[in-house]
């Protein structure tokens, strides 16, 4: 199984939520870019590592998180 995940970057405020419910530590924040708000968003830091249980998606209060599985 291949997962993706996407981040609606420009969208992201940092609040890292997402961060803090991923059992796989797959995600963090880009601390080496900001957004068009001038936030570091979040990224995948370890895609490979990602079991697609979604967590940080349902977590999102801004909904810029969706994965698909392959």
């Amino acid at each position: 199984m291949t997962v993706f995940l996407h981040f609606d970057r420009d969208r992201c405020k940092g609040c890292e939520l997402c961060v803090s419910v991923c059992p796989k530590h797959v995600l963090a924040l880009d601390m080496a870019s900001t957004n068009a708000k001038g936030y570091h968003p979040a990224a995948a830091k370890d895609p490979a590592a990602c079991i697609a249980c979604a967590s940080c998606a349902k977590i999102c209060p801004d909904s810029v998180i969706s994965i698909e599985k392959e």
